[in-house]
């Protein structure tokens, strides 16, 4: 869904806050505050620049509050940005773990940038004006990583250097595939360029998934992956996890 092209355009003229729903329980409460309660794997609802007013209903998903997204635009027309776009932080991930995984489900090239924590800040502004491109804005998840642990053992290499690392995410996101690493020294129009290039060549080979027929090929396969909370959901919100289970299956 997130890389929808009417999903993306809709989505310019509003703040985007994805709930990681299975990292905290913290988490779990806001969605559970959408649902009267109750916990499920998404809920959806639109909020005034406070981020505490709800100006629509809260439901699983946004076609449950407009189905052609024509109500969310009425909505956009009445608040008018202040701010530039390019001075917007450009999103990250609380771990390379879950942004591979989510990217994988996305079907979205994950743009993994490692550095030293004393430049992380200095690079993140650099990489504004790439994420936030025309040509590329929504087409990518990024994570920021200043870590040499995981990351490496994960995509099979050998040495962990600092650099702005293209990668095409694994079917189940537990693996991942470097297809370019820059250095960050590259300048910004040379990584949108190289970004582009890749991002063209992974769309012509994958097809989209189905996700009833992914989710029971992994389950045959044993594809599953830990998550800081118990997967499943509390649909009669009572506090507890109807289905019980540490891994989330893929």
């Amino acid at each position: 869904m997130f890389s929808d092209p009417e999903v993306i355009k809709s989505s310019r003229k509003f703040i985007c806050v994805r709930i990681e729903s299975y990292e905290s329980e913290a988490n779990q409460e806001i969605v559970r505050s959408h649902l009267g309660g109750r916990f499920e794997n998404t809920a959806f609802c639109i909020l005034s620049p406070d981020g505490k007013k709800r100006l629509t209903r809260s439901a699983r998903g946004p076609k449950q509050i407009s189905e052609d997204f024509s109500t969310i635009a009425d909505i956009a027309s009445s608040y008018r940005s202040k701010g530039k776009l390019i001075d917007s932080r450009v999103p990250d991930f609380n771990s390379f773990e879950l942004a591979l995984n989510v990217s994988s489900a996305d079907q979205k090239i994950l743009i993994l940038v490692v550095a030293a924590e004393e430049k992380m800040k200095a690079i993140q502004s650099k990489l504004g004006p790439v994420a936030w491109d025309q040509n590329v804005i929504g087409k990518f998840n990024y994570d920021f990583e200043s870590e040499m642990e995981k990351w490496p053992e994960i995509l099979s290499l050998n040495k962990a250097r600092e650099g702005l690392y293209i990668i095409e995410p694994g079917e189940y996101g537990l693996t991942g595939k470097v297809v370019k690493a820059l250095t960050l020294e590259t300048s910004p129009k040379e990584m949108i360029k190289s970004m582009l290039f890749y991002n063209s060549k992974y769309a012509d080979r994958t097809e989209k998934k189905n996700y009833s027929d992914h989710v029971a090929k992994g389950r045959r396969l044993g594809k599953t992956i830990e998550m800081a909370m118990p997967f499943g959901e509390d649909r009669d919100g009572d506090g507890v996890i109807d289905k019980r289970g540490g891994s989330r299956r893929r």
